[in-house]
């Protein structure tokens, strides 16, 4: 049989950057860790930025993930606030990519669709889910996103996953 992947889930944001691992073996998950980066609001924007990137660094060094999923950009009313969002994917990413993982993107609807059953899901369905999807989980907010994130990832791309071990 097929050995288990790990699979890293991001949900980045500048003020707070939620990551999940799981471990995903034929159909079967299971929790490893996950957490939430909240870097200091009062920090220059780059501070923040390598905040994200640091912390995540050691996230991927520690759980050793196979793979990782990101939450696609989308297009927001506040063109600040996009960029913001831009540049804490883009330290997201650079820390994975640096460890040598690739980084699948999904759009926040493809999320939803993939673990609620509708594009249109809230918040507090989507944490739901993760907690029938992964027992004895109890989180919420990014966090959970994250974990959703890499929840859709092991659904959308089983033949793409391989393991390095």
């Amino acid at each position: 049989m097929n050995e288990p992947i790990r699979i890293l889930g991001i949900d980045p944001g500048l003020r707070h950057t939620g990551w999940g691992m799981i471990e995903t073996h034929g159909n079967k998950l299971r929790h490893l860790a996950s957490g939430v980066i909240s870097p200091k609001p009062s920090l220059p924007l780059s501070e923040r930025l390598q905040t994200v990137f640091s912390e995540l660094t050691t996230c991927i060094v520690t759980h050793e993930p196979d793979c990782a999923a990101i939450e696609g950009s989308f297009v927001s009313v506040n063109a600040g606030s996009a960029m913001k969002l831009g540049h804490a994917r883009a330290a997201a990413m650079l820390a994975a990519s640096n460890r040598g993982l690739d980084v699948a993107e999904y759009a926040p609807r493809t999320v939803k669709l993939a673990l609620v059953g509708t594009g249109g899901a809230d918040k507090a369905q989507v944490a739901a889910m993760v907690a029938m999807l992964l027992p004895g989980t109890q989180t919420t907010g990014d966090e959970a996103d994250a974990l959703s994130l890499a929840i859709c990832h092991a659904h959308h791309a089983p033949r793409n996953l391989r393991s390095t071990g």
